[in-house]
């Protein structure tokens, strides 16, 4: 047996393994020492081959990153910075056709700028804002639509783990990937605001209950005023940790180090920390660490396998073969990606891809820093995709209620999907929105 004949029998052994419930990261190990075995004949010098490459993946002082930036996520989480941000858009969106709605994706746009993690944008904007507009006449698959559309914003505008995991993996500049996500996290939002804005102009009925009559615009429990006072640190917190590294005053590494000690001393003085939270941040901190970097070194692990079967030259002579063009090739590898979405989360997702994808763009001279914003952003779809569909399951197990189901989560979400797939759409026939030149 050929060694491409063992790369491709891997690929396919692995998406069955998966499916049938197997952890990624466990699957992507035992795979590449079979395939690996296989391909050399010793099984010796396979373990030994993995070995190495799993010490020299996590080796270097970049993946420090990874902890710190997750850590500052997880501190602002608990300061209620989130909170703080719903309550500043709900008072400036109130008298807007479906303006809690927007006020629901500004303020995660917001929380995303510190946090990064999908998952606890979901968590916290489903305990916030969708008891909030149900009881002010929204219907409830637009209410948990809307916070499962938003929560995805925590992927794209840095910091963000996808982006970092992404630099990773294709050896980028953390900073530049940061950078980059801006602009399309901002167009994104936009994007999200003119929908729902759409939707309550248009197709009322989807958004508020028949007898709420219009959209509702009760009084703020407090002024702007004192609002936005509350929420003075999260700029501060933003600009130290971006323009830290825009400016070049920090590595992403350190302006992680900066991040979390900012979250850190703002949750002391805010006094939202507790012996008993701290510990439980710091618990959650290593569970997601570990994780992610489990899923890392299983992905170059398994790079290593498809290195030496020659299944990455294979598949480039084939698609050459083909002519099918680079963008028809994007739009091939983004519907793959949304697929995928399907049964996998986002991380597996890039972590499985990436390797097979990055050669065959090799001869297109491709800016891998936007390329990357277009795979984060393809991966951000396929979390409001069922079956998986991280963020719908996360919204449901945080809900307070049971009638409110999963179907309902996954039909509310579908709009915002179709929003996503259309920015994905600008981004890429439009490289400058994020490349900053044509």
């Amino acid at each position: 047996m050929s060694g491409v004949e063992i790369g491709l029998i891997s690929i396919a052994a692995i998406l069955v393994l998966i499916y049938l419930g197997m952890h990624v990261a466990v699957t992507l190990c035992v795979v590449s020492l079979i395939g690996v075995w296989a391909v050399k004949g010793n099984v010796t010098l396979a373990t030994k081959l993995l070995a190495i490459a799993a010490y020299d993946t996590v080796a270097g002082y970049v993946f420090g990153v990874v902890p710190l930036f997750v850590l500052m996520g997880l501190l602002v989480s608990v300061s209620d910075l989130g909170k703080d941000a719903y309550v500043v858009a709900n008072i400036l969106m109130r008298r807007i056709r479906g303006g809690l709605g927007i006020a629901t994706v500004a303020a995660n746009a917001v929380f995303a700028a510190v946090t990064g993690i999908s998952v606890a944008s979901a968590a916290v904007f489903t305990k916030l804002a969708v008891p909030e507009m149900i009881s002010l006449g929204y219907r409830p698959r637009f209410a948990v639509g809307v916070v499962a559309g938003s929560s995805v914003l925590g992927m794209l505008i840095p910091p963000s783990l996808l982006l970092i995991v992404y630099a990773l993996l294709a050896e980028q500049s953390i900073g530049d990937l940061f950078i980059a996500g801006i602009v399309p996290g901002i167009l994104l939002s936009f994007a999200f605001a003119i929908a729902i804005l759409g939707m309550a102009t248009f197709l009322p009925r989807t958004v508020m209950r028949e007898e709420a009559g219009g959209a509702a615009s009760g009084e703020p429990v407090e002024s702007l005023a004192a609002a936005i006072l509350r929420l003075w640190p999260l700029p501060v917190l933003v600009f130290a940790v971006i323009g830290g590294i825009y400016l070049g005053w920090f590595t992403p590494t350190e302006s992680g180090a900066v991040g979390a000690l900012g979250a850190l001393v703002l949750a002391f003085a805010r006094r939202k920390l507790t012996w008993a939270n701290v510990w439980q941040v710091l618990v959650e901190t290593g569970h997601v660490t570990v994780s992610i970097l489990m899923l890392i070194i299983a992905a170059n692990i398994y790079t290593r396998l498809l290195a030496l079967s020659g299944v990455p030259v294979f598949i480039n002579d084939f698609v050459n073969g083909l002519e099918l063009g680079f963008f028809t090739l994007l739009i091939f590898y983004a519907v793959i990606i949304v697929i995928m979405g399907t049964i996998l989360d986002g991380i597996s997702i890039m972590l499985i891809m990436i390797p097979i994808f990055l050669p065959l763009l090799a001869g297109y001279s491709v800016d891998l820093v936007w390329f990357g914003i277009v795979t984060v952003i393809a991966v951000e779809i396929g979390l409001l995709t069922p079956p998986l569909g991280l963020s719908a399951y996360v919204i449901k197990s945080t809900l307070d209620t049971d009638e409110i189901s999963l179907a309902d989560i996954f039909i509310g979400a579908a709009p915002f999907a179709v929003v996503m797939f259309v920015v994905l759409l600008l981004i890429i026939f439009f490289p400058w929105l994020v490349t900053g030149y044509g």
